[in-house]
């Protein structure tokens, strides 16, 4: 019996937990990442699921940034 080898698998069919893909997609916001862990989660992570993780993460980001600044418009004003 033969291993199937990693690059023959269809790029939707990899298998990879969320917390691994959403770690991935929060090191890409950071612009930090090592090309050994990068050149991991490309043969482990699965493009929708990327762009999904990514929209959430991209979602709640926008959503901290709303937050904070009307939590500082509003200590602003109460002077």
């Amino acid at each position: 019996m033969t291993v199937p080898d990693p690059d023959d698998v269809a790029p939707t069919a990899r298998k990879a937990n969320i917390g691994q893909t959403f770690r991935a997609v929060a090191w890409s916001f950071l612009g930090i990442r090592r090309s050994a862990d990068h050149a991991q989660d490309v043969q482990k992570l699965n493009p929708i699921h990327v762009v999904i993780a990514a929209v959430i993460g991209a979602a709640v980001f926008v959503a901290f940034l709303v937050l904070l600044v009307r939590v500082g418009i509003g200590f602003a004003t109460s002077h």
